[in-house]
């Protein structure tokens, strides 16, 4: 080895040694600057996130078919490994999804097309990334192998309007907090409702935006979708507390419940809930990214009545001889005792 290589590998590790001081650096930083210009490309790609059966999917195949209705490209696709964000679109029929098709086709050696897994109706293009099933892998990792799928069939090249994913928020592995990581999108919206559970999740949502904005991140959320409201204000106060805005507010009636549990579309003109779904399009489309305070544990259930979620409640620590119940005995004693003179 030449002392000129010597030299030049003791220069390669001064430079990585300060890259990584830097980075350490700005991950501690707070980065106030809000990206809530327009943004520059046409598309926008905004990453919906909610609790399991809050009613993304429901809210997401409406807002796609009246954004559709009102003269956009709109392309909806499902992050979920339970692949049913598209069912009320496409009436329960199951679409065949990304990850499911590309294995069969692996197998017979050929390539996945877009007519294998993206499928229209009304002027929307949906798919389903798919997942494994239980057991039987990680879901994240589904995600993240939907996406790189997605890549080779083109998908920077693709000419949307909007890109709708659809995300579950009580998972924290690392392929379903993607677009948030990465910057895949240019912002976050959550569903939740007047429970302590879906709040809980948005709450994760929102401080999974702040942590990586403080690590360079540009993602924010834009607010928040009131799903099933029952006029008890709990979700509204929560958007107050972090400081988001409600985009809308879709009521706890008997009518949407049925028409969604029938897989009828009420995201349309035609339907006397149309005007609600026009008002969040347009609430959607404008809303800008902002950057959400997150609430603690406490704060989180003081948005609740206090006889509800046991405010007031005192921990009580248990003992080693609780622990071992019958099988419990005195411990001898280490104190050294020494004879009177």
């Amino acid at each position: 080895m030449t002392v000129e290589t010597i030299n030049v590998k003791g220069n390669a590790n001064k430079v990585l040694e300060e890259h990584h001081r830097r980075l350490k650096s700005e991950a501690k930083e707070i980065n106030d600057e809000l990206h809530t210009a327009k943004p520059k490309k046409k598309c926008q790609i905004i990453a919906i996130y909610g609790k399991g059966g809050i009613g993304k999917s429901f809210t997401l195949a409406n807002l796609s078919c009246m954004m559709a209705e009102q003269g956009k490209r709109v392309l909806l696709i499902g992050c979920d490994p339970k692949s049913d964000t598209t069912s009320l679109l496409f009436e329960g029929k199951a679409c065949p999804t990304i990850i499911e098709t590309s294995t069969k086709k692996k197998l017979s050696g050929e390539e996945v097309a877009i007519g294998d897994v993206c499928f229209k109706r009304n002027g929307v293009f949906a798919m389903e990334l798919g997942g494994p099933e239980v057991g039987r892998g990680c879901g994240g990792r589904g995600i993240i192998h939907g996406f790189e799928l997605l890549e080779k069939l083109g998908f920077h090249d693709w000419d949307f309007d909007y890109v709708l994913l659809d995300f579950l928020g009580d998972v924290v592995c690392g392929g379903f907090g993607l677009p948030i990581a990465r910057d895949m999108a240019q912002k976050v919206i959550v569903v939740g409702s007047n429970d302590l559970q879906s709040l809980y999740v948005a709450n994760n949502v929102c401080s999974a935006v702040e942590y990586f904005r403080k690590l360079g991140g540009s993602v924010g959320v834009a607010g928040i979708v009131i799903n099933r409201d029952d006029g008890t204000g709990e979700a509204k106060k929560f958007a107050e507390k972090v400081g988001i805005p409600v985009l809308s507010t879709i009521p706890a009636d008997d009518d949407i419940r049925r028409k969604s549990a029938m897989y009828q579309i009420i995201g349309t003109k035609q339907s006397q809930w149309g005007t609600l779904f026009e008002i969040l399009a347009s609430n959607v489309a404008d809303a800008p990214p902002v950057r959400p305070k997150t609430l603690n544990q406490d704060q989180l259930l003081g948005l609740f009545d206090g006889g509800e979620t046991g405010a007031g409640f005192t921990l009580v620590p248990a003992t080693d001889a609780d622990m071992r119940g019958k099988f419990s005995k005195p411990k001898k004693s280490l104190e050294v005792i020494y004879d009177k003179v």
